[in-house]
C-alpha cells in the first residue's frame, strides 16, 4: 500500500538536508520558531498561507505542495471552511482548476456546503476568474438539480455567461440549457438574462428565438416598470440597481430587436413599426443623466434605422441622406459604424450601387472588421464578430464583381477565417462557393492562400474530432 507524504515530512528533510533549525527557517519564511515547530512536530493544522511562505522559503514553485495540502488536511478530514475558503481562492490565482477540482469534489456530497461554495463561485466571477468560477457553479448546480431553488438559476445564468464563446455551435448548446432556468430567476434579474439570450440567438441568427426572448422580455419590463411608479418604494428603487441599465431601455430595447427581426425577414413594414415604437419615448418617466443619454441614443438609431429599413427595401434615393446623417451624428460609435457599413454593403450587393467613394468614409470601420471587440456586453461580445463576418463577406462580393480582386480576395479570406473562429458552417461554405466562382481571376499566390486555409481548417476539425473521441 502506498503511504501518502506529508508536508511536515518534507519539511522536515528539508532542515536536516539544509542544517537548517527551527528558528533559522523560521527567520528564512518570516515564521516565528514557535510556528514552524508546532507545523513540524503536527501539534498545528496548516493554514494555505503559512503553506506559501514555507514553499517559498524552501525555494520551490508556488502550489508546489498544494496536492499534498488536499491530501493531508482535507480529503478524508470533516470539511473546515474556514481553512478551504482561502485555500480555493488561492487555487483561482495561480489557476490550479484540479486541485479546485478535487475538493470540491471532496465536499460536495453534503448539500450544506452549497451555499458557501456558491458564494465563494459568486466572488471568484466578480474578480474575473471565470474558469475557476465555472468550476464551482457547476458543482453547486449539480448538487442542487432537483432543488428548483433561484441559486440554481444563478448558477445556470453564470455557467451560461461563461460558455459563451467565438464557438457559434457551442452557444447553440449553451442558450438551449440555459433558456429553461431563466423564469426561476428574481423577476429583475430575468430582464438581462432575456437580454443575454436574446443577443446570442441574435448571433446565431435564430430570428423566432430572438423575436420570443425580446417579446417575453417587454411583457416582464411593462410589470416591472409599472410596479415601479406604482410602488415609488425605496426597496424597489434598490433591486432596480442590480440591471446593467434603466428599467425602462429593457422595453425599448425589446422593440428594437423586433424590429430587427422583422428587418432580417424582409418585413420592412413591420421594422418601421417598431422602430417608431422605441422612437416614442413620451411615456418615460426617468430624468436623470443615465436615463437622458439612453433616450438620446434611441431617438439616433430611430432616425438611422428607418433610413436604413428603406435603403434596404429599395428606396436607393435615401442612401445620401443616410450616409450624412450617420456622418454628423455626435452618437455614431464604432459599434454603431460596423452595422451602417453592412447595411450599405447589403444594398450595394442587392441593388448594384456603386459605393467605391462611399467606402472611403468607412476605411477605419474596414481595417476593424478583423478586431475582436473586448466587452462584457453580450451584444459586442457576440452579435458584432457576426456582423464582422458576414460584412467582410459583402465587402469581398461587392470587390469581386467589380473587378476588384485583389481587394476582393483579401475580404474573402478575413470573412473565412473569422467564419472558421466563429465555428459558421453556412458563412464559411458561402465564402468558399464565391471563391469557386472566381476562381479564375485568382494568380497563383492567392489560390496557394486558399487551399492553405483550407487544410488549416481541415486540420483543425480532425484535431477537435480526435479529442472529442478521446473524451468518450
Amino acid at each position: 500500500m502506498n503511504i501518502t507524504p506529508t508536508i511536515r515530512a518534507e519539511l522536515e528533510q528539508y532542515l536536516k538536508q539544509e542544517g537548517l533549525t527551527l528558528s533559522q527557517f523560521g527567520q528564512i519564511a518570516g515564521m516565528n520558531r514557535g510556528m514552524v515547530s508546532a507545523i513540524v512536530t503536527g501539534n498545528k493544522s496548516m493554514s494555505v498561507n503559512q503553506l506559501d511562505l514555507i514553499t517559498e522559503a524552501m525555494g520551490l514553485p508556488e502550489g508546489y505542495f498544494y496536492d499534498l495540502f488536499i491530501e493531508n488536511f482535507i480529503i478524508d478530514h470533516p470539511p473546515n471552511m474556514r481553512r478551504i475558503e482561502p485555500f480555493l481562492f488561492r487555487c483561482a490565482e495561480l489557476d490550479k482548476l484540479d486541485a479546485i477540482r478535487r475538493v470540491v469534489g471532496a465536499i460536495m456530497d453534503n448539500l450544506l456546503y452549497s451555499p458557501k461554495l456558491f458564494e465563494i463561485a459568486e466572488s471568484l466571477f466578480a474578480q474575473g476568474r471565470h474558469a475557476a468560477a465555472l468550476l464551482l457553479y457547476e458543482s453547486v448546480a449539480e448538487a442542487e438539480r432537483y432543488q428548483h431553488s433561484e441559486r440554481l438559476a444563478i448558477c445556470q445564468y453564470r455557467i451560461f455567461k461563461i460558455q459563451i464563446s467565438d464557438d457559434q455551435s457551442q452557444n447553440v448548446r449553451a442558450a438551449a440549457v440555459f433558456e429553461a432556468f431563466v423564469e426561476r430567476l428574481d423577476e429583475i434579474e430575468q430582464l438581462d438574462a432575456l437580454k443575454d439570450l436574446a443577443n446570442v440567438y441574435r448571433s446565431l441568427r435564430k430570428w423566432d428565438k430572438v423575436d420570443e426572448m425580446a417579446k417575453k422580455m417587454r411583457a416582464k419590463a411593462e410589470i416591472q416598470y409599472s410596479m415601479k411608479h406604482q410602488l415609488n418604494s425605496r426597496m424597489y428603487e434598490e433591486s432596480s440597481k442590480e440591471l446593467s441599465r434603466p428599467l425602462f431601455v429593457y422595453i425599448t430595447y425589446a422593440d428594437l430587436l423586433c424590429a430587427n427581426v422583422c428587418e432580417e425577414l424582409g418585413d420592412y413594414e413591420g421594422a418601421l413599426h417598431y422602430t417608431n415604437a422605441y422612437s416614442n419615448l413620451d411615456w418615460v418617466r426617468e430624468t436623470d443623466e443615465d436615463a437622458l443619454h439612453w433616450m438620446k441614443l434611441y431617438l439616433h438609431w430611430s432616425k438611422a434605422n428607418i433610413l436604413a429599413n428603406k435603403l434596404l427595401s429599395g428606396d436607393v434615393s435615401v442612401q445620401h441622406e443616410y450616409l450624412n446623417y450617420i456622418d454628423v451624428s455626435s452618437d455614431a460609435i464604432q459599434e454603431d459604424r460596423v452595422t451602417q457599413l453592412l447595411n450599405i454593403m447589403t444594398a450595394a450587393n442587392r441593388y448594384k450601387l456603386d459605393v467605391n467613394d462611399i467606402l472611403k468614409r468607412f476605411e477605419a470601420e474596414i481595417a476593424s472588421l478583423s478586431q475582436r471587440p473586448s466587452s462584457d456586453d453580450m451584444y459586442t461580445q457576440q452579435v458584432l464578430p457576426d456582423y464582422s463576418a458576414l460584412c467582410g463577406y459583402e465587402l469581398a462580393y461587392y470587390y469581386l464583381n467589380q473587378g476588384m480582386y485583389n481587394d476582393g480576395f483579401n475580404h474573402l479570406f478575413c470573412s473565412m477565417v473569422k467564419a472558421h473562429i466563429l465555428n459558421n458552417e453556412t458563412y464559411f461554405i458561402n465564402c468558399m462557393g464565391l471563391f469557386v466562382r472566381f476562381k479564375a481571376h485568382a494568380v497563383p499566390e492567392t489560390k496557394t492562400e486558399f487551399y492553405n486555409l483550407i487544410e488549416k481548417v481541415w486540420l483543425n476539425n480532425v484535431e477537435k474530432s480526435s479529442n472529442a473521441d478521446r473524451c468518450e
